[in-house]
């Protein structure tokens, strides 16, 4: 049991989101007990015991004494351990004397147990009994005692249901802020950069137009100061050149002159990305300490291949971490200064700024439309404008389309779009600019919003239904279960809720796959709507389980509605070419008469079902006071397994396998795979093979494979600041996770979190996963690369049909399985099959990388036929993190 929590730390527990303070809990108990009778206190199972018990000092002190608290902990461990049963109630030594223990669960979440203890004043005790019960003036019959803690746990679950919506309410409004936020900071982004492409064009000096630039850059991101250094190739020394400090920091002018560039470690071809928590090596953090530097970010400024500048962004006052789009936007105002040099070397050479200006435009991640203010003649239009309006432009509509909208505008420099023809929404913002060849134009820029915009509108559609079969979900089931619970507690009658599980039905995932598994529970829910009285009453609660409510009205069919249902399951499925039988098992509660809330209703259904499994499955079973409520012991694997997700998965690791391109000298590493291991405190070294599948079946292996996407995030960030900026990191998604609603979301979160460049992130799905259900892969694989992420197919050629489905999935990388590698030097099939599969990779433009290369003969073939990315224990095993970046790194 946790110890107890000292009151001084309430207010610290309140802060953090806690769903109450135990002030007021105390408060609440000792009403409770004062009016009943009863001796209670509050148990966390995380903070241990929150509340003192009620009464008197001399009550508290008596029940210990008679009692004893190993009697309360034991009793609360059953109630907290027990997953069925939310109320224990036992008899001890003492015949007047009861007590119990009182699981409370919001959502599926324990949120606290009570521990109540009665003293019973209608109960005869001998006279050995008598002694000590005279100082107890909190008495109660024995009916008031059961109806007092049934109460309580009513009581207990509104109330805190409550505090969840409350705050769940907060939530949402607090991410209503960050969203509007964000397009605040967008706007003024956009802005800035607009003010730093005027100047690509200015007449003034070198000097005053690249201190202007890191004056725009540096106000913009209220950094301390900024500049730009030149390297003087007859010493290797630099110099600076251009210098712009906040107010209240000391200029480094005079510093940086004439010192020699090996000097300042971070000066190299490689940009560096060094945040205040990036962890230095002892000569970067010399230097830091010299220059009483926090953060930096170097960028290399080439001409012609040969680094001539350093364009550099510091903080020198307190900490800082570099976000992505702070990195992407100075990228791109280095490209501008970039332009601006070559441009000032070719000496103002019209033809030479254009194509510069020309290259910025075409990358800067916007749309952009230039127009001659006078002439209204059509000066430059890039790519992405091209793409967003492809079919305006075909038609000769789109300065019409474009123009309209600042026509009706109330601000002439910025409107918001609503393209019909593609059902997409654009930001589209106006500035006057001067042109390369001197003329006044109008620069338009168009970002697109569409995600933004259809945000409400997914929200809306997730709310009441599943994505899969089209039932309702299980909120809409909660919600009309209460109305139809109110209905027959006003009108009179009765209700029923019929709790469905199929039986088995991972065998139907395993055997068929989840595409077919999919096509089976779409069907099931078909059938069960076409019965007669429960069409619109069908839900589907996740995963095989569903729910099947029966109003007051349809009550008196209940007989023939049960029989449809099981005459539905004794006929086979036609699946995949074969008959398949899939039966189920039902739990049955009538209402009001099992329960009078949702949550009891549901989970008396979830009893009665769990009853009818353990008495051999295929069958139905109403639910029984007398039940079982004890669940099966766990296998020592997965309680293991659970405990080990549960303590924030430190004990799984990380290791990492090098992927090297073998057409670069010297068989350069590019990144490496991130493969999880694990260290089992009670169990030891556990193979991957052993728990991945179980961690999968169980549903965990979402915390543990959001935890190693995250540790690789982070470790690939650092060797990208390290100067490795293309190091990529790869990292496997298993069917479980890919299948989750909010997976593009969860990645989405981890990129933005860790900062790293989206480029350098591989996810990598298997084959069979891929084909099993093509359509939604599509869509899912396809948003995750709208993320800028890169997909791979790993296991390639171990699935059916693989040519046949390669062109439909959106990928950047193709993973040949080891299988094929292994007879490569033998096989003339596996030769063959590999040869193919490379040459179909370049006609589609994605890359191929060869896994489980072992010899040389392996590898020398592989190198002859022009594959570049190689992986295996010809090169490196998997790796800890350690190891890895001591010899890569």
């Amino acid at each position: 049991m946790a110890e107890p929590i000292n009151p001084t730390n309430i207010t610290e527990y309140s802060s953090q989101g806690h769903l109450f303070d135990i002030i007021e809990l105390q408060e609440i108990q000792d009403k409770f007990s004062n009016s009943c009778g009863a001796l209670v206190a509050c148990v966390d199972a995380d903070r241990g015991v929150l509340t003192k018990f009620s009464g008197t000092y001399e009550e508290r002190q008596q029940i210990e004494k008679l009692l004893g608290l190993d009697s309360f902990f034991e009793l609360l461990k059953q109630a907290q351990s027990n997953e069925i049963e939310e109320l224990i109630v036992e008899e001890t030594q003492y015949p007047n004397v009861k007590i119990a223990a009182i699981k409370i669960e919001v959502a599926k979440r324990q949120i606290l147990s009570w521990l109540v203890c009665g003293i019973l004043n209608d109960v005869q005790i001998s006279n050995e009994y008598e002694s000590g019960f005279e100082v107890f003036t909190h008495t109660m019959k024995e009916e008031q005692f059961y109806k007092s803690i049934e109460l309580l746990m009513q009581i207990s679950k509104k109330y805190f249901s409550l505090k969840v919506s409350i705050m769940s309410a907060s939530a949402e409004i607090q991410k209503s802020r960050l969203a509007e936020k964000k397009m605040e900071d967008e706007l003024k982004r956009n802005e800035t950069m607009a003010e730093v492409v005027q100047l690509l064009e200015s007449e003034i000096s070198f000097e005053d137009l690249i201190r202007t630039i890191l004056q725009i850059v540096g106000v913009y991101f209220e950094i301390s100061d900024a500049h730009v250094l030149r390297v003087n190739k007859r010493d290797d020394t630099i110099d600076m050149i251009g210098e712009w400090n906040n107010d209240d920091v000391d200029s480094l002018f005079d510093k940086f002159q004439g010192i020699a560039r090996t000097s300042l470690p971070f000066l190299g071809k490689r940009p560096y990305t060094l945040s205040s928590d990036t962890p230095l090596p002892e000569n970067f953090a010399k230097v830091f300490k010299e220059y009483d530097l926090k953060a930096i970010i170097t960028l290399p400024i080439e001409v012609n291949n040969q680094v001539i500048m350093y364009a550099n962004f510091l903080e020198r006052r307190y900490s800082r971490i570099w976000d992505i789009n702070t990195i992407k936007f100075l990228n791109d105002v280095k490209k501008i200064m970039q332009s601006i040099v070559t441009k000032r070397i070719t000496k103002n050479s019209l033809a030479g700024s254009y194509v510069s200006l020309e290259a910025i435009l075409e990358n800067i991640g916007c749309g952009i439309f230039v127009k001659d203010k006078t002439t209204e003649e059509t000066l430059f239009v890039n790519k992405k404008i091209k793409s967003y309006f492809a079919k305006a432009i075909h038609a000769g509509k789109f300065d019409e389309l474009i123009l309209k909208g600042q026509a009706v505008s109330l601000n002439k420099d910025y409107y918001e779009m609503f393209y019909e023809e593609e059902g997409q929404w654009y930001d589209v913002r106006f500035k006057d600019i001067v042109w390369v060849d001197g003329r006044e134009v109008s620069l338009c820029t168009v970002y697109d919003v569409t995600d933004k915009k259809l945000y409400q509108q997914k929200i809306e559609q997730q709310a009441n239904n599943d994505f899969l079969t089209g039932l309702y979900n299980r909120m809409r089931c909660e919600a009309d279960l209460g109305v139809f619970l109110k209905n027959v507690q006003r009108k009179g009658g009765n209700g029923a809720l019929l709790y469905i599980d199929l039986d088995d039905f991972k065998h139907i995932n395993d055997g068929l796959g989840h595409h077919y598994g999919d096509v089976l529970l779409k069907s099931i829910s078909h059938s069960l709507q076409r019965i007669k009285g429960i069409e619109d009453n069908c839900y589907r609660m996740g995963g095989d389980e569903f729910i099947i409510l029966v109003t007051r009205e349809e009550y008196k069919n209940l007989d023939r509605i049960l029989n449809e249902i099981q005459l539905i399951f004794n006929k086979p499925w036609f699946l995949k070419g074969s008959d398949y039988y899939c039966t189920m098992s039902m739990g049955i509660v009538s209402f009001p008469k099992d329960g009078e809330t949702v949550q009891d209703l549901i989970q008396k259904a979830d009893i009665a079902m769990y009853q009818a499994k353990k008495d051999g499955k295929n069958r139905l079973e109403f639910y029984d006071n007398n039940f079982d409520g004890t669940s099966y012991k766990r296998l020592d694997l997965e309680k293991n397994m659970r405990d080990a997700t549960s303590n924030a998965c430190k004990e799984f690791e990380v290791y990492y396998q090098p992927i090297f391109d073998v057409g670069k000298e010297g068989n350069q590493c590019t990144g490496a795979e991130a493969l999880v291991r694990w260290n089992s405190e009670k169990l030891g070294f556990i193979s991957p093979g052993e728990f991945i599948p179980l961690a999968e079946y169980l549903g965990l292996i979402n915390p543990i494979g959001q935890y190693v996407l995250e540790q690789a995030c982070y470790n690939c960030k650092y060797w990208n600041d390290m100067g490795h900026p293309d190091y990529k990191v790869n990292v496997n998604l298993s069917v479980v996770q890919l299948l989750q609603n909010d997976i593009v979301d969860v990645v989405s979160d981890v990129v933005k979190k860790v900062g790293i460049n989206p480029q350098n992130l591989t996810l990598e799905v298997t084959e069979s996963l891929a084909i099993n259900d093509m359509s939604r892969m599509k869509n899912i694989l396809g948003e995750i690369r709208k993320l800028g992420i890169r997909i791979a197919l790993d296991d390639f050629g171990t699935g059916y049909s693989s040519l046949n489905h390669i062109k439909e999935i959106p990928l950047d990388v193709i993973k040949v399985d080891q299988s094929f590698v292994n007879d490569i030097e033998s096989d003339e099939y596996a030769h063959s099959f590999v040869k193919l599969v490379s040459e179909l990779a370049s006609v589609i433009g994605v890359k191929v990388c060869i896994e489980g290369v072992e010899h040389a003969g392996q590898y020398q073939i592989l190198k002859d036929m022009k594959v570049r990315l190689i992986q295996g224990y010809y090169f490196s095993k998997p790796l800890p993190l350690e190891e890895f970046e001591i010899k890569y790194l």
